[in-house]
């Protein structure tokens, strides 16, 4: 926990100086739209969630339709204009792309947060990141993809390689029940190449795991050096789903951007 104090002390000095005491103060506090990503679910948020929440913050966790990049983001940045405060925009995975190109469509998003999460620019897509540096072994854990009516196609981590897979340092048992649940993605979303990388207007910041083997860690540090990110944290060991392993760094990169956002002008 010392390395995730000394980052919300690094982010809030920086920027405290950006507006005064009285005028923070008078700041409505942000809302928190976590958006999970493929082969989650919301309640890979729950224990993030229980965090923020004790600490009195609103906090929303759309449902991610994994459909497409385009058609995701539109669903979210509905949930996003509903929101009448400031809003801290935050996605995992394949929803990094999603929030991208949703905070094009929302007008009151001061923030993006990427969770081991994607952060492609036009003309990336999730699949061609992946394999700009080695490290990545997804391809190898899909189940053979599902057949829809409408002619496209899902896609699932095997369940006996999702442990090892995605969820790694989550316990066995909790584990088996997030590949039981799992949401699948369509296989054209992970192809969809980006419109508008938001993280180029937006202040971001990026954690994730070193053990993700679906996301290397060489692109996350590769994305978040790219969009100039505010704070960069890379919790030792974590999995894919950081957020799940490790819900207490998460919940405190979350408290240091909402303070950093209000102290903004």
């Amino acid at each position: 926990m010392k390395i995730w104090i000394a980052c919300l002390a690094t982010v809030t000095t920086i920027l405290a100086p950006l507006a005064s005491a009285d005028a923070q103060q008078q700041k409505p506090r942000p809302t928190i739209v976590l958006v999970h990503g493929a082969f989650a679910e919301s309640g890979s948020w729950n224990g993030v969630i229980e965090r923020l929440r004790a600490d009195g913050y609103t906090v929303i966790a759309a449902s991610n339709p994994l459909r497409g990049v385009t058609s995701d983001a539109a669903s979210v940045a509905g949930v996003v204009n509903a929101v009448t405060t400031p809003v801290v925009l935050v996605g995992h995975s394949c929803g990094g792309p999603v929030i991208t190109e949703a905070a094009a469509h929302a007008g009151n998003i001061k923030a993006l947060v990427y969770v081991a999460a994607f952060a492609p620019d036009t003309g990336e897509s999730a699949t061609a990141l992946t394999g700009k540096f080695l490290g990545a072994t997804l391809g190898t854990a899909l189940a053979p993809p599902v057949a829809l009516p409408d002619g496209t196609k899902d896609l699932y981590i095997q369940r006996d390689k999702f442990a090892y897979q995605f969820a790694a340092d989550v316990p066995a048992a909790q584990a088996a029940l997030m590949a039981a649940t799992q949401r699948p993605v369509a296989e054209a979303a992970l192809n969809e190449k980006a419109v508008t990388p938001s993280w180029k207007t937006i202040p971001s910041w990026f954690i994730y795991g070193s053990a993700d083997l679906n996301i290397p860690p060489a692109v996350q540090a590769f994305m978040a050096k790219r969009a100039g990110s505010r704070k960069t944290v890379v919790v030792a060991g974590a999995s894919h789903v950081v957020m799940t392993s490790n819900p207490k760094a998460v919940a405190a990169h979350r408290r240091g951007r909402h303070r950093a956002i209000g102290a903004m002008p």
